[in-house]
């Protein structure tokens, strides 16, 4: 995947991280959870935490991205503002997507 954007803000990716190893690790207790046959509704609390947590990650990366990459990009000509929309639009509409259950 790529995109127009430039590289990700150095404070982001280190708050990503370190946000996603705390995610790796509960994500570990949920597997373990399943393995260990754990009670279901704490099992699904746990997983809801971890969905919620990783919600909160896409959240700091797309302020992190609009602050950096669309913001620079604002006054580029129109054909670049248009692709950069467009990529903003696909996230969301992915996003929304994978929110729905079947």
């Amino acid at each position: 995947m790529g995109g127009v954007g430039n590289k990700m803000n150095n404070k982001i990716k280190k708050q990503t991280s370190k946000r996603l190893l705390i995610i790796d690790g509960h994500l570990k207790k949920v597997i373990r959870m399943v393995e260990e046959e754990a009670y279901c509704p704490d099992i699904i609390h746990q997983s809801q935490a971890v969905q919620a947590a990783l919600k909160k990650v896409d959240e700091i990366i797309l302020r992190g991205h609009l602050e950096t990459c669309v913001l620079d990009k604002i006054s580029s000509p129109p054909a670049k503002k248009k692709k950069l929309i467009e990529e903003i639009v696909s996230v969301f509409r992915k996003s929304e997507k994978n929110g729905k259950r079947h």
